[in-house]
């Protein structure tokens, strides 16, 4: 399925709802630092991603019901622990910020810290078990060498596919060897080959504390939504989407078509990590659907709002 998008582009989107999720579980334990986020149509299942120390999967379900009007909240199932091989807990700072689910496995992209117990990986899982099923090792342009790779906690940041099997990787800044006008570096991993270079985006100017925090690829329209989040201190936030096509292997960073500002549609200011592609509302408009990461900070909120696109009378099917 396709994301349709604005049409005219210049409509925008049209905030439909948000909530903002409990910090515990019914047992007492912390909830929050989304990073991640996948829908599952046929069960109605959105999947959340935690960066907590121990990293695991939050299921949610209802999301049709509540975008329709027909509940007040979402229903959390049983938090699903990111285990390695041997079954036991992956390490404390398996830090996962991307997510993408194919059928009973999910592959989830981990942002590192350029050293080898904290390092940034690319994993798939059982989403039964969460049991470690193969990890993909980074291009060498992406490994922390002197001078060389992705920053400390900067990325990979971002992970959709484009088929299945076929995924697409992002950083969250510039490698440590471009300048910033070479852009976001991307990477990509086609059925049963290795991870490859794949151009770069030219996000525009950004701060410390900015960078681009998701991907979505619309394959069939061979571009890409990216999700840019920005913070000053002590507490402004920004949140901007980004419309992109689908970047050639060599090029200059491709720079985007058009961008939307979603805190002027109404989107709550905070930190904004996660997109996915939601359910059909049932006058047929298609959602997407975003989280927000709180950091396990008082001050910030587990978010979760779904967009729809704006269609002018103007446009057609």
């Amino acid at each position: 399925m396709d994301l349709p998008l604005p049409c005219p582009l210049e409509a925008g989107w049209e905030l439909v709802r948000t909530i903002a999720l409990p910090r515990t579980l019914a047992d007492g334990r912390p909830l929050g630092g989304f990073s991640a986020a996948a829908y599952q149509p046929k069960q109605d299942r959105l999947w959340l991603l935690s960066d907590a120390p121990i990293g695991h999967l939050v299921p949610w379900g209802g999301l049709e019901q509540w975008l329709e009007g027909q509940r007040d909240t979402l229903r959390p199932g049983r938090r699903l622990l990111l285990r390695r091989g041997d079954g036991q807990p992956l390490p404390e700072g398996f830090d996962g910020e991307g997510l993408v689910i194919e059928g009973r496995q999910a592959w989830i992209a981990s942002e590192g810290r350029r050293s080898q117990d904290r390092r940034a990986r690319l994993i798939r899982i059982d989403l039964a078990s969460g049991q470690l099923q193969q990890e993909l090792p980074l291009p060498q342009a992406w490994r922390a060498t002197p001078g060389q790779g992705l920053g400390s906690n900067k990325g990979p940041e971002s992970l959709t596919a484009l088929a299945p099997g076929d995924l697409l990787l992002a950083a969250e800044a510039p490698l440590l060897q471009h300048q910033t006008e070479e852009g976001i570096s991307l990477m990509r991993r086609a059925p049963g080959d290795a991870l490859r270079t794949a151009g770069a985006l030219d996000v525009g100017a950004a701060g410390r504390h900015d960078g681009l925090t998701e991907l979505l690829a619309l394959p069939t329209r061979q571009q890409l939504l990216g999700l840019r989040r920005g913070f000053a201190p002590p507490d402004q936030w920004t949140a901007r989407l980004q419309l992109f096509a689908l970047p050639e292997h060599q090029g200059p960073p491709l720079q985007p078509i058009i961008g939307w500002d979603l805190l002027e549609a109404g989107l709550p200011p905070d930190n904004w990590e996660a997109m996915a592609l939601g359910p059909v509302l049932s006058d047929g408009r298609q959602t997407l659907v975003l989280a927000s990461d709180d950091n396990f900070k008082r001050l910030q909120s587990n978010w979760v709002a779904v967009l729809s696109p704006r269609r002018t009378t103007a446009c057609t099917d």
